[in-house]
């Protein structure tokens, strides 16, 4: 069993969803043991960002990006997935906390969707 953490950004993003949401991800996240980490499941990957490697843990819509430290997770971000911050983390694009304003903006995806370009 592992000591659970949460950064900031996480907690917001966790502060946001409703309960039963908050309840399931908090839940599936805590549960994991070292084992788990080791034999390779579907929900678990991982990805090499910046000298880092962070494993990712899929839970329904979102995405847990954490490491694993001498008997503690450290959930670093917690990202929706089919979200321009998901896809940037994973793609080892630029990423910043303020995910959120990149999305409201909406260039990226009107980019995406231009059947000119």
């Amino acid at each position: 069993m592992y000591q659970v953490n949460f950064s900031d950004q996480a907690m917001r993003v966790l502060a946001k969803l409703p309960t039963l949401e908050q309840l399931e991800v908090v839940e599936a996240f805590s549960a994991l043991t070292p084992e788990a980490l080791l034999e390779g499941r579907s929900d678990l990957g991982s990805v090499r960002r910046e000298g880092h490697t962070y494993h990712r843990l899929r839970i329904g819509e979102y995405r847990i990006y954490f490491e694993a430290k001498e008997g503690s997770l450290m959930a670093h971000y917690v990202l929706h997935r089919h979200t321009f911050a998901d896809f940037a983390f994973r793609s080892h694009l630029p990423f910043g906390d303020d995910e959120s304003r990149i999305e409201q903006e909406g260039g990226f995806w009107k980019y995406l969707d231009d059947p000119k370009r």
